[in-house]
């Protein structure tokens, strides 16, 4: 085999996996220059999928043309959490700017107003070419509204997965939007089941908050649902809200605030569960721990140590009447 096949096998085939091929170990250590290639190989499968898409496109006929990125409205539908600070977005605007817009965006005529038009997928080359102030090269094609949907979530898919929140977030603004079942499954490529809970825990989440994190796609579901939890407390909520601004500030990623959110609002909890606890030991006269008197979140128990005092509970039962009317005496109450 000449050195240059060997090249082309290498970057260009995938390998073939037979059923006797061992397992990778899960152990074995990546050096800086096999991530490097790792990073390189991904970036040229993803070109390669792009430029296999535009051909298609082209085979079937669809043209591109140059559109002003003012006459393009958003989806009504909003999948992806946009982040004040994005490094992949501002490698985008460079790398248009070095070397121009190589993927097309898809749009459809604008259904109520003549002229416009609104995009099904390419919001990040939209708002890049905006940014540049250059037109935008896109495909126009007529979708219907479920067609659209569609479209747009497959396209993420495609290209960069949503995280679980924007999933949740994208299915839940696609049935608020009117969309049947269907079409939200179609959309996120999914079945029944795991759209109901991307709705669940989308509808228990305050959308202020979850703007503010960000899509944190290294979150799943339990992490999401324990947020919720802690934001049902009004204080929390508050809090989370003040949390959130300060990690902004401080630019911290999207994970991050998450994760940091989550353990603010745990460590309060646990004080608020210290400070609402009062514990009391009552020993007899010779110093032995007799009983333990407890009050928690508005009750009140009390524990008789049996080694210790014998029987001791059975005789405070059986005055409890009298205690009573003897408590009541001392307070001046009556029934």
């Amino acid at each position: 085999m000449s050195r240059k096949d060997s090249i082309d096998n290498l970057f260009m085939k995938k390998p073939i996996v037979t059923a006797s091929s061992p397992a990778r170990s899960p152990d074995r250590v990546r050096t800086g220059a096999i991530s490097a290639m790792g990073s390189s190989l991904h970036e040229m499968a993803e070109n390669a999928k792009q430029v296999t898409k535009l051909q298609q496109q082209l085979a079937e006929g669809e043209p591109v043309v140059s559109l002003d990125p003012s006459a393009i409205d958003r989806s009504k539908i909003a999948d992806r959490i946009q982040l004040e600070i994005d490094p992949d977005f501002e490698a985008l605007v460079a790398s248009i700017g070095e070397h121009g817009q190589q993927v097309p965006i898809l749009v459809r005529p604008h259904p109520e107003t003549a002229g416009r038009f609104q995009i099904a997928y390419g919001r990040r080359r939209l708002r890049a070419a905006e940014q540049l102030g250059r037109p935008v090269r896109a495909i126009v094609k007529s979708l219907s509204d479920s067609e659209l949907y569609i479209a747009q979530g497959r396209e993420n898919l495609d290209r960069k997965d949503l995280s679980f929140i924007e999933k949740a977030f994208f299915a839940r603004n696609l049935e608020d939007g009117g969309c049947d079942r269907a079409t939200i499954i179609s959309a996120l490529v999914t079945d029944k089941a795991d759209v109901s809970r991307y709705i669940a825990v989308a509808r228990r989440l305050p959308d202020s908050v979850v703007n503010l994190i960000g899509p944190a796609p290294k979150a799943g579901r339990a992490r999401w649902m324990a947020l919720a939890e802690h934001l049902a407390n009004p204080s929390m909520a508050e809090r989370a809200d003040q949390l959130l601004r300060s990690y902004v500030e401080q630019r911290l990623d999207s994970d991050a605030r998450l994760s940091g959110l989550l353990g603010e609002l745990s460590g309060r909890v646990k004080a608020s569960t210290k400070r609402s606890k009062s514990t009391d030991v009552w020993r007899t006269p010779t110093g032995t721990r007799a009983v333990v008197i407890e009050a928690k979140q508005g009750k009140t128990s009390i524990v008789f140590e049996e080694k210790t005092v014998p029987a001791f509970a059975q005789f405070v039962s059986a005055r409890l009447d009298e205690l009573y009317e003897e408590f009541q005496t001392q307070n001046g109450k009556g029934d």
